[in-house]
């Protein structure tokens, strides 16, 4: 495969997870690769190249006869990927723990701590939007400061399905970005204590919350 080719892969790789999470395409849904083409833009040689990296991240499946149909969120979904997650955070909150420099873990608070203070006066879309991309790239920061690359990547593609089993809800409250970010700060403060047990049970706890939430618990 030349660059070239590689690189339209994963563009159009990239431009498929966009409208995955955009709900564009839905879970469950059967595609063809000709329709493929016409929803991300890209030509069949990319979406060709693309299925097979899909297939492998769990993000689409071959059913004989029908297609191609995108992953489907159940609760072996739910369980897994939350699962997964707690095992990969685990271990990378308690190395980010005893890694971290003080500063980045000072500027990480301080964001953390401002967006709370704005969301008490009121969340406009525009605090909202800042407020989801802090907590998606929080946890992204912790993970690649391991510096293991198939690490991250797995991590990533588990990201893809959480946020799609948390694309259920519709709509975030003012009072869930004030929980995310009491949730975030229980952590950090314990990753500020230099505490790795507290930091650990913090971590799981905020992961189990999440899990509950999305299971209507």
């Amino acid at each position: 495969m030349t660059t070239s080719s590689a690189r339209l892969r994963d563009h159009a790789y990239s431009s498929f997870t966009d409208m995955l999470l955009a709900r564009d395409i839905q879970p469950g849904q059967f595609v063809s690769q000709r329709e493929l083409v016409q929803l991300t833009g890209f030509p069949l040689g990319a979406i060709r190249e693309m299925i097979p990296r899909l297939e492998a991240d769990g993000l689409i499946r071959t059913s004989p006869q029908r297609g191609l149909q995108v992953l489907s969120i159940d609760l072996d979904l739910i369980r897994n990927a939350f699962q997964l997650r707690q095992i990969i955070e685990g271990e990378a909150f308690g190395h980010f723990c005893g890694h971290a420099s003080d500063a980045d873990l000072q500027r990480i608070h301080d964001e953390h701590t401002a967006i709370r203070a704005e969301a008490v006066q009121g969340v406009t879309p525009d605090l909202l939007e800042r407020a989801q991309h802090m907590d998606w790239a929080f946890h992204d920061h912790v993970v690649d400061h391991m510096g293991n690359q198939i690490i991250s990547d797995i991590h990533r593609v588990n990201a893809i399905k959480i946020r799609l089993i948390r694309n259920a809800d519709t709509r975030m409250l003012p009072d869930h970005v004030i929980w995310v970010m009491d949730m975030h700060l229980s952590v950090i403060c314990a990753l500020l204590a230099r505490d790795k047990a507290a930091t650990l049970e913090a971590i799981r706890a905020h992961i189990e919350s999440s899990r509950q939430r999305a299971l209507g618990i």
